[in-house]
């Protein structure tokens, strides 16, 4: 139901989720753990963010000096250049502030700024935020957030999920170090391939901690109750909805301990003996020279050869265990062996009117059976996407 959530909101460019504070320090806390001086002395922007309502600018402001930052920014987008649908309303922090100006307020976009001791208490935290109006409306596009990521070393935040691929585009090309959240859908994506494929990106650790999902703090205005799991209210009496959304991921270049530690796996023979998933044996593609392993947990440990695995492998990868080669999507290094001239759709049994559907990795069968196949002059079923995959230590 989340998933339709967020689906609702790409189609209507409405990406109004809020990170909860617990889901960024559960993550956070991973690349502590590696590094403990994985942000000392940086700068850190938090762009596409609402500072006055995000968690993402409280967690950071709270432990600037345990992290030891060098300065924090904070960018928000204009309320006039957001989808309508989103409803709006000056903070009492800002109508209190000498800085206020109402035409202002939903026509530019805001910068929080946090580098010293601004109250004399001896501490730099969230009280310390120094906000001001930007020039323009605060898109990450625009030259004036380009010219704060060019300052920052580290870029933190959601994005639009609906602008992922661009705003992943616009972090790598000044090459940064980042922590961003997207959808598991983006790790095919032809621009986001082949970085996870180079080492140039990796998921984070958050399917361990939440089993891949994310609980979102969505606004009012857009919230369907019956896709909101709990309704709370914060300290300022004000409403917030909680919606949990599957298949959403913390997408990086920052090292943690997971991406080292190996996945523990049968051999061949003993998954084909004792395991759940491939009793009968490995299927090998039809039009791609690798054998198809159906779940994580059944990759062979002394397989040699191409193996075809689920994009959710992404989630346990270690690059000192495995080399990423490619996937069936037509990935330029793991082309087919084969292509076929006609296909028939053959469905249940019954050969369909139309022959759409996606024929990306096949395997071949005795016979047409339950589900969906096609017919290229025998039986052959399709896969769901794969990645391709290799042993390093025996290969090496």
């Amino acid at each position: 139901m989340g998933n339709e959530r967020l689906g609702a909101a790409k189609r209507s460019k409405n990406d109004e989720f809020f990170t909860q504070y617990v889901d960024i320090e559960k993550e956070i806390n991973s690349y502590l753990e590696y590094n403990p001086d994985v942000f000392r002395g940086k700068t850190v922007l938090l762009p596409c963010d609402d500072p006055e309502w995000s968690n993402f600018t409280k967690y950071f402001a709270q432990n600037f000096e345990t992290f030891g930052l060098k300065k924090l920014m904070s960018t928000s987008y204009a309320p006039n250049s957001k989808p309508k649908e989103i409803s709006y309303q000056p903070t009492l922090f800002e109508l209190n502030s000498v800085e206020f100006d109402a035409e202002k307020d939903v026509s530019n976009g805001k910068i929080f700024v946090l580098e010293e001791d601004r109250t004399g208490n001896g501490v730099v935290n969230v009280e310390d935020l120094e906000w001001s109006y930007l020039e323009g409306d605060g898109d990450f596009r625009s030259e004036e957030i380009k010219a704060l990521r060019d300052q920052a070393d580290v870029i933190v935040t959601n994005p639009p999920f609906s602008l992922f691929r661009e705003f992943l585009r616009w972090i790598v090309e000044a090459d940064k170090e980042f922590l961003i959240i997207g959808n598991m859908n983006a790790l095919t994506y032809k621009e986001v391939f082949p970085l996870l494929k180079s080492n140039k990106v990796w998921l984070g650790n958050n399917y361990k901690v939440n089993g891949g999902a994310m609980f979102y703090e969505i606004p009012e205005s857009i919230a369907n109750m019956d896709q909101v799991r709990e309704v709370r209210t914060d300290e300022k009496g004000k409403k917030v909805f909680i919606t949990r959304v599957q298949g959403v991921r913390w997408f990086t270049n920052l090292d943690h301990g997971r991406r080292h530690k190996p996945l523990s796996l049968m051999t061949m023979a003993d998954n084909m003996k004792f395991g759940r998933v491939v009793q009968n044996g490995y299927d090998k593609y039809d039009n791609f020279d690798a054998i198809e392993v159906p779940r994580v947990e059944a990759i062979p440990s002394d397989y040699k050869g191409v193996m075809g695995v689920p994009v959710s492998f992404f989630d346990k990868y270690s690059p000192d265990q495995f080399e990423i080669l490619g996937n069936t999507e037509g990935f330029e290094e793991t082309p087919p062996t084969k292509t076929y001239s006609k296909k028939q759709r053959v469905v249940n049994g019954v050969r369909a009117k139309s022959n759409t559907g996606t024929m990306s990795g096949v395997i071949r069968r005795e016979d047409f059976g339950e589900g969906t196949f096609f017919d290229v002059g025998y039986p052959v079923q399709a896969v769901y996407k794969r990645i391709f995959i290799r042993h390093r230590e025996l290969t090496e």
